[in-house]
């Protein structure tokens, strides 16, 4: 005896070839954005939580280089911790604190407060605490620097959540992650880098992030920044936003609202009229 989820299959495939005889494709609707806005994008991510009512107290960026204008843009008012190692992208820090209300340290943060070396890469901007599989070629020069924690930082500056949290750190990511376990447990979003590779040594591929996200109560909302490496074309790295797993942006399991279902098959009537018709 056929199953629902065969019949509601073979149902599925009448339709579609009931619609080809009419010349017609279907294919499931996207929801409509704002043609000035990419979805698949950090500002279409950032703007779909802000669009639900999102807003941090505090937004967090670890790993600042020259900015991250859309992370501020979107979130404005609220204050803005930056916390960046390399001394030569501090006239930018200070160029946002100028135009927002941010703060920042000049330092890398990390699991324990103290010091690391870092990997200065000649472009700066592919600088890590950790080393590269391809070997010393192409792990830049060594660097002394200064280390703290967000969950130190945000309590001697009082900054209060709910937070939100972007990381991007060339593979230290889950070292940073594990100096904020306070700050976690009143943050609602994180945003990462995410590699699919081991391209640093010892650093986490995406399994890893997830699964540690996982356990720290947060799981995968919202992809994009797709990037595939020059050796093969295969894709190399994305940006994923965590969410709450328990949070307010989870709270509903549903694909749809029953006036878009009401529609959707109002809107099919038509077509399954005449399809009936057909010999």
């Amino acid at each position: 005896m056929p199953t629902a989820s065969d019949m509601f299959t073979s149902g599925k495939r009448l339709v579609k070839s009931g619609f080809s005889a009419f010349g017609l494709d279907i294919h499931k609707k996207r929801p409509e954005q704002p043609v000035t806005l990419h979805r698949a994008s950090l500002s279409g991510a950032l703007r779909q939580l802000s669009a639900l009512g999102f807003k941090p107290k505090t937004v967090i960026d670890v790993g600042v280089a020259t900015q991250t204008s859309e992370l501020y843009e979107e979130f404005k008012d609220c204050n803005l911790l930056l916390i960046e190692p390399l001394v030569e992208f501090e006239p930018f820090l200070r160029k946002i604190c100028g135009s927002y209300k941010a703060q920042y340290v000049l330092a890398a943060a990390g699991e324990v407060p103290g010091s690391a070396t870092i990997n200065v890469h000649p472009d700066k901007f592919g600088s890590s605490m950790l080393k590269e599989v391809e070997g010393a070629l192409v792990d830049g020069t060594p660097r002394e620097v200064p280390v703290v924690t967000i969950d130190r930082v945000c309590s001697e500056r009082n900054l209060e959540g709910p937070y939100l949290i972007k990381v991007d750190v060339q593979g230290a990511e889950l070292h940073v992650l594990c100096g904020a376990t306070s700050t976690l447990l009143e943050t609602e979003a994180v945003i990462l880098e995410v590699t699919l590779f081991g391209t640093m040594i010892g650093g986490p591929q995406l399994f890893d992030i997830v699964h540690w996200m996982k356990n720290a109560g947060f799981v995968v909302y919202d992809i994009w920044g797709f990037s595939y490496r020059p050796l093969d074309n295969a894709l190399a790295q994305v940006d994923l936003a965590f969410v709450r797993e328990a949070g307010a942006f989870r709270q509903y399991h549903g694909y749809a609202t029953p006036d878009w279902r009401k529609e959707r098959i109002q809107s099919l009537e038509p077509f399954l009229a005449q399809l009936g018709k057909q010999p």
